[in-house]
């Protein structure tokens, strides 16, 4: 299989991995023929690439980290939750739901056979903040996991994490779903939301303080320019950190209605380059740089030698540098796609993005 862009996907083609919607719920299932009405349905709900099977690369495997099954239980538990903060007193809301959901996200971390090469489900237009909030788990606990810690550690994180937008339940929507700039008065409400969230949860017995303050603290950035209280590096709890990586490079990955999403190698360099000023050092050059892959599996890549082809395997040791599989020169299909490890030929690089 191999990532296409919806522009060059073609009818009769056969989708290699589901579809799914913003909250989670499959729109089409792998093995499906590719109508038009599919296509242009499909293009209207936001959808820029598929998977689409390829003989060529009928070799690639391509493992979700997390399985749909326990995506859909992480969004039904944050909109559960939604649903009885709005209707009962904070502490009286049960989070045992939410804690399966996490519960369930961390197994499926810790037995996936890929756990690196491909952390995100190709999405539409992203209306909730549920998706956000379970991919940004999904990658903060990923990174916890590479840090070697234990269970308890990696619950109190995914629990933090996977609510830390939960004060944002309090911003009304015309602010929060609004296309056009912020105005200053609306962004000082936006960033309202962190104490909005601390609060909801520390009153909360079922959640550790410490995971509570993810949600205080998600906002704050190594250099002290972040919010609500401009804490400055090791003021900052060690999930607090780690959770203000994951937060930044899904939110950058993720399509709005009113923007695009940057490409992965693109979010990759956004967060390295910014080490020592918004994030943590340690975390991003010993954690996020080792464990998040800046060109996931099946991804269309042009070299510098002007060759064409797509990720197939990731090359742990050399995040930057996967395997790839060279199919055209150009617009002009080789007689033999030609594979290389980049990490063994450091006179070629990856210049390009062609998912074609």
């Amino acid at each position: 299989m191999r990532l296409v862009n919806i522009a060059y996907v073609g009818e009769g083609e056969v989708l290699a991995r589901p579809l799914v919607s913003p909250n989670g719920k499959v729109l089409l299932q792998a093995g499906v023929k590719l109508t038009r009405n599919y296509i242009d349905k499909l293009s209207r709900l936001g959808f820029d690439t598929m998977f689409i099977e390829d003989d060529t690369f009928q070799d690639v495997e391509i493992y979700s980290a997390v399985s749909i099954k326990t995506r859909e239980a992480a969004y039904a538990s944050l909109e559960n939750l939604s649903k009885n903060l709005n209707e009962a007193q904070p502490h009286t809301v049960n989070l045992g739901e939410v804690k399966k959901a996490v519960q369930n996200i961390i197994a499926d971390l810790l037995y996936s056979k890929d756990m690196l090469g491909n952390v995100m489900e190709i999405q539409g237009y992203d209306d909730y903040t549920f998706h956000h909030s379970v991919n940004t788990t999904i990658i903060a606990l990923i990174m916890g996991i590479s840090m070697g810690w234990h269970n308890g550690k990696l619950l109190e994180l995914g629990m933090g994490v996977l609510m830390h937008d939960v004060g944002k339940i309090k911003i009304p929507s015309e602010i929060l779903n609004k296309r056009g700039p912020l105005t200053p008065e609306e962004f000082a409400e936006i960033k309202k939301h962190a104490e909005y969230g601390f609060e909801i949860l520390r009153k909360n017995h079922d959640i550790n303080l410490l995971s509570a303050h993810i949600a205080l603290q998600h906002q704050e950035r190594w250099d002290g320019s972040g919010y609500p209280r401009g804490l400055k590096g090791n003021q900052i709890h060690e999930y607090g950190r780690l959770a203000a990586v994951a937060d930044v490079y899904e939110a950058l990955t993720s399509k709005r209605v009113y923007r695009n999403a940057l490409q992965p190698y693109e979010a990759y360099e956004y967060v390295i380059a910014n080490s020592d000023t918004l994030f943590e050092p340690k975390v991003v050059q010993n954690t996020f740089s080792k464990c998040i892959t800046p060109y996931p599996t099946g991804t269309g890549v042009r070299l510098t030698n002007g060759l064409r082809g797509n990720v197939v395997k990731q090359n742990f040791t050399f995040p930057t540098r996967p395997y790839v599989r060279m199919t055209h020169e150009g617009e002009i299909r080789l007689i033999a796609p030609i594979d290389y490890n980049l990490a063994e030929h450091p006179s070629l690089m990856i210049v390009g993005i062609e998912n074609k």
